[in-house]
């Protein structure tokens, strides 16, 4: 396993929202190793911005792996979806994933898709935003299997969206959707939010998940407030989940401080569950 924290890359816009340590990449990657961190989960737009080289270099010398590319921001800060109404948005959202899927497979990374799936909508059939959302889960993973790159479908809390709470709920997409490369990913902050036992749901779903966010149930760093961490990373061990665990958080009181108050309340038990020895 390895435990990453989440970096936007210089293409999104700052802001307070945005649940990543932020900057040019050679300073939080940089900050990232120092602190001990085995890699990162890069946030992104636009992705043609890059030199894509540049970022495979920058973490391969700091001996960083690149996990992960988050969409979130594509419907945050440019408010599309594969379940939008119209077709030509739909269209353009799907086109930036590709873009996205492009990226990570150059830096042998998965994506996740959360907000970007979209939400239901008054007026519009509970049918039609699945049929829509199948769609484009269909195409950006038959983009992606050739590139050899998974996607994460995440769970996402209602306070969000209203579409794909629950991980019941993910999972009957992921079997609607029907690709091989198309998988969950668990995020426990949603989580926690909206499962009646998130250990249960761990467990339950364990078979389809391929990646983690970490978050306390305020949204602040792992420590801040009172999830119990150590039983949630043995639940996970337990089901035999041996790959990447990555802090989504709100940067609070600033991203120096995040992510190192994270590490220090994670490694610790990461050791203990893990054996994962802290990076010196």
């Amino acid at each position: 396993m390895k435990l990453c924290y989440q970096v936007a890359t210089p293409d999104v816009a700052i802001a307070e929202s945005v649940t990543a340590y932020q900057g040019p990449l050679q300073k939080t990657f940089g900050d990232l190793a120092k602190l001990g961190y085995d890699g990162v989960e890069l946030m992104t737009i636009d992705p043609m911005k890059l030199d894509w080289n540049e970022v495979r270099k920058t973490a391969s010398d700091l001996d960083l792996t690149v996990g992960l590319v988050c969409t979130g921001e594509i419907f945050g800060q440019l408010g599309l979806s594969f379940a939008d109404p119209d077709a030509g948005r739909r269209a353009e959202a799907i086109a930036r994933v590709n873009g996205i899927i492009d990226f990570a497979a150059s830096q042998n990374a998965k994506v996740n898709i959360g907000r970007v799936r979209g939400q239901y909508r008054p007026g519009i059939a509970h049918e039609q935003t699945e049929e829509w959302a199948v769609e484009g889960f269909r195409a950006i993973s038959d983009h992606a299997a050739p590139k050899g790159v998974q996607i994460a479908l995440e769970n996402v809390t209602i306070m969000q969206t209203n579409f794909l709470n629950t991980m019941d709920e993910c999972r009957r997409l992921i079997e609607m959707t029907d690709r091989p490369n198309f998988k969950a990913m668990i995020d426990v902050f949603h989580l926690n939010i909206e499962e009646k036992d998130l250990y249960q749901a761990i467990r339950d779903n364990s078979d389809i998940n391929i990646h983690v966010h970490l978050s306390d149930n305020n949204r602040r760093y792992p420590g801040h407030c009172g999830m119990d961490f150590e039983k949630i990373i043995r639940t996970f061990h337990e089901m035999g989940y041996d790959d990447l665990f990555c802090t989504e958080v709100f940067q609070i009181p600033n991203m120096e401080d995040c992510a190192r108050l994270a590490i220090e309340h994670l490694a610790p038990i990461f050791e203990k569950v893990y054996g994962r020895k802290q990076r010196g």
